[in-house]
């Protein structure tokens, strides 16, 4: 199945979501609203998960908008926190975890839409249902798990060394 011109763009900009947010965790071991990854990040999704709102493999609502239309509540909501007093260091913490499971949350259809899709004539997966995705799933919420609780630590001595 062939992509349309919103789903090439739609796919273009999500991989830019997903560098821009890869960068992110490299330099700040989070998603930084601060700083230029981070924001090419949340503009990305946001315009990833709009798009992907016009798009439907099978026709009508499905799993998939539901799933960008939470993203766009996620990124909302951690941009609202980002902005509101900005020296609310527990605020971060929420910040971090929402645009944490934001990203994760963009692995879901991405993993499902690429591995029924790639390679072209013979995917890796047939459907939604086939274990190679439940497996890489798996392996994405652990990490999203382990990232999270790494977060909440990492954030918890910067609030302390701001605290003194």
């Amino acid at each position: 199945m062939g992509l349309s011109s919103l789903g090439i763009f739609h796919t273009i900009i999500g991989v830019t979501a997903i560098v821009d947010a890869i960068i992110s965790y490299i330099k700040y071991a989070k998603i930084n609203l601060a700083v230029t990854s981070g924001k090419i990040y949340a503009y990305s999704t946001i315009i990833t998960s709009l798009t992907a709102l016009g798009i439907s493999k099978h026709g009508g609502f499905d799993a998939g908008h539901v799933f960008s239309i939470f993203i766009l509540i996620l990124i909302g909501a951690a941009y609202f926190m980002f902005s509101r007093k900005p020296g609310n260091n527990r605020n971060r913490y929420v910040e971090n975890f929402l645009l944490s499971f934001s990203f994760f949350l963009s692995w879901v259809p991405t993993i499902n839409e690429t591995f029924t899709r790639v390679p072209l004539g013979h995917p890796l997966a047939k459907g939604p249902t086939d274990s190679i995705i439940g497996q890489t799933l798996l392996v994405l919420l652990v990490l999203f798990i382990a990232g999270s609780v790494l977060q909440f630590f990492k954030q918890k001595k910067i609030n302390k060394t701001l605290d003194l």
